[in-house]
């Protein structure tokens, strides 16, 4: 069924609307487990896009990323700022508001942001903010107002969280490694897996975490990542093959620095929308023991996000 827009906004014409009907996963989540990667869109009548929004979504609302982290089985979730809402982070912070300590979030904010409404987000659980370098999502921000912003959020604890591709980490390198703050990397850098695992671009990737321990690496997204596809598209077993590789390795190498998170709504697919019952399936076949499953879902998020419940 289509999923609507509210608020007179219409959606982008190719948009692919989130999966209504998951199945249930196989892999049964360890206690305490976090989606530590999700968005929310609008509603657009009660949390208006952004006008300047290079995409319009269908409606993705607390409510039903709720059920949606139910029915999966995770306890908690880290709800990141969608492009879409630009630096208005009223949906999300909604999010926070009503999940009973249980929603961490990502902000994105300007160099204007005031000292006392970070506070305030601090309050409502944001622990960082997200800074992207997709161009063809975002517009470009000097790179000295993001160092600024970074410097303003230190003090706080908070974290940066980095989105770019892969064959731009080199010319961005000497920024990364210059943010005084924990840094979360979205989605392993989108590696191309049709290179190998071993090649140089993935191995500048994993020397970049080797050679700063502040670095840390969602290994979520294969849905984006991968050429082979789900299994309705290449008659496998199991969905997105050519990704197990990537992330495996930075799981077995930085196991007390990688997350995970289902991406859901998972904005601006283009090829398919993938059943997030068979992402959550997906987790074993890169954390490949319980101790690492351990720390990928409990472990690694709840010290990050909720270090206060120790």
């Amino acid at each position: 069924m289509t999923k609507p827009t509210s608020g007179g906004f219409t959606k982008t014409g190719d948009w692919l609307d989130w999966y209504s009907n998951p199945s249930k996963p196989r892999f049964q989540l360890p206690p305490n487990a976090v989606d530590a990667h999700c968005h929310v869109f609008g509603p657009g009548e009660v949390f208006p896009y952004a006008p300047e929004r290079k995409y319009t979504p269908c409606d993705a609302s607390a409510d039903q990323l709720f059920a949606l982290r139910d029915h999966l089985g995770f306890a908690k979730n880290v709800v990141v700022q969608a492009t879409c809402h630009g630096a208005d982070n009223s949906a999300m912070l909604d999010v926070l508001k009503r999940s009973n300590g249980k929603a961490r979030g990502i902000a994105t904010v300007r160099r204007s942001i005031s000292d006392n409404e970070l506070q305030d987000m601090h309050a409502a659980g944001v622990r960082g903010v997200r800074f992207n370098f997709v161009k063809r999502l975002v517009d470009f921000t000097p790179k000295d107002e993001l160092m600024e912003i970074a410097s303003r959020i230190a003090p706080l604890g908070w974290q940066v969280v980095i989105y770019f591709e892969s064959v731009d980490l080199p010319e961005l390198w000497d920024f990364f490694t210059a943010l005084p703050t924990t840094v979360v990397v979205d989605h392993m850098g989108r590696p191309d897996v049709t290179k190998p695992v071993g090649g140089p671009e993935f191995e500048l990737f994993l020397k970049f975490m080797r050679q700063h321990e502040n670095v840390w690496s969602k290994v979520s997204c294969p849905e984006r990542l991968s050429v082979s596809g789900p299994p309705a598209l290449n008659g496998e077993q199991h969905a997105y093959r050519d990704v197990v590789p990537f992330a495996r390795k930075v799981v077995e190498n930085f196991p007390d620095r990688v997350l995970w998170g289902t991406d859901w709504p998972h904005p601006n697919l283009k090829n398919h929308m993938p059943d997030d019952g068979l992402l959550v399936d997906f987790i074993p076949e890169i954390a490949t023991t319980k101790e690492l499953q351990q720390k990928l879902l409990v472990d690694n998020p709840n010290r990050m996000y909720w270090p206060e419940e120790k």
